[in-house]
């Protein structure tokens, strides 16, 4: 398996020079096309508006995506052109309310080997951009690669971590991984306080291990204890003490409803991971 089809949703301007050059790395790494939909989105709330307003309220947002939408995907050009002129792309600017948003980007990352997004969190990112990344998780069922601030440094990954908890959501994103688990001098299969009667409990990750390396990767075990309040600060301690340069786990092990209010593993690794996370589900 390698990566063909590489899918990215462009929501702000501002990201769209880091998202095009990770993905014009990966797509010459592995001879891929690249479609980026720029994606102009009317976040107005009618039902909100003072009656006899909502209609000057909707025109006023339609122009304001609209525009948003030429802006994003002259901005797409550029970063392509100064990335990779001869790179195979496909670019499509097109508007959306924000509750379309879902079918819109789920439609088009349903098609993707991988979809490549940028950090939804932070000062430049609006409500959209998380929407994109869980309408390319759970309606697209296509795993992401989530970029942080400093971007992609590599498309070959050298040292890799897998997450490893024995879910269905964790297998997945190995298998969406293995092209980039294959290339790489060191994968570190990390499980954190594995359960005392779980299937694995006489080897925790020793199956996946065995799995990975039948299919010709470097991959090894690592047991930690959960020594820190969350799993997630466990986990990016242990990317820092290996020098890691890329994150393999599973999305969304609850609800993201659950996440959202009282944190989880996904949300937390989304905001404070210093390097490439691949999930899926």
């Amino acid at each position: 398996m390698t990566y063909k089809s590489i899918f990215t949703a462009a929501t702000q301007a501002a990201q769209v020079p880091l998202t095009v050059a990770a993905a014009a790395k990966l797509c010459a790494q592995n001879d891929a096309h690249l479609d980026v939909l720029a994606l102009g989105v009317d976040r107005t709330q009618v039902g909100y508006s003072y009656i006899g307003s909502g209609a000057v309220l909707m025109q006023v947002a339609q122009d304001r995506a609209e525009e948003d939408a030429r802006l994003l995907e002259k901005a797409v050009r550029a970063a392509v052109l100064a990335e990779a002129p001869g790179l195979r792309v496909g670019i499509e600017a097109a508007v959306t309310q924000f509750g379309a948003l879902t079918d819109l980007v789920a439609q088009r990352a349903r098609f993707a080997d991988l979809v490549v997004l940028p950090r939804p969190y932070g000062k430049e990112q609006g409500p959209e951009a998380e929407a994109v990344i869980e309408a390319a998780l759970f309606e697209g069922c296509a795993p992401v690669l989530v970029l942080p601030e400093s971007g992609l440094s590599s498309a070959s990954p050298t040292r890799v971590v897998v997450a490893w908890n024995q879910s269905r959501e964790a297998m997945a994103a190995v298998r969406a991984a293995l092209p980039m688990l294959k290339q790489a001098d060191q994968v570190t299969i990390t499980v954190i306080d594995p359960p005392v009667h779980g299937p694995e409990r006489s080897d925790p990750g020793g199956m996946l291990c065995q799995m990975l390396v039948r299919h010709g990767v470097r991959a090894e075990v690592t047991v930690l204890a959960r020594t820190l309040p969350r799993v997630s600060d466990v986990l990016q301690r242990h990317l820092r003490d290996v020098s890691a340069d890329l994150l393999v786990m599973g999305a969304y092990g609850h609800s993201r409803f659950r996440e959202a209010i009282l944190g989880g593993a996904t949300r937390n690794m989304l905001e404070g991971a210093d390097v490439p996370v691949l999930m899926a589900r």
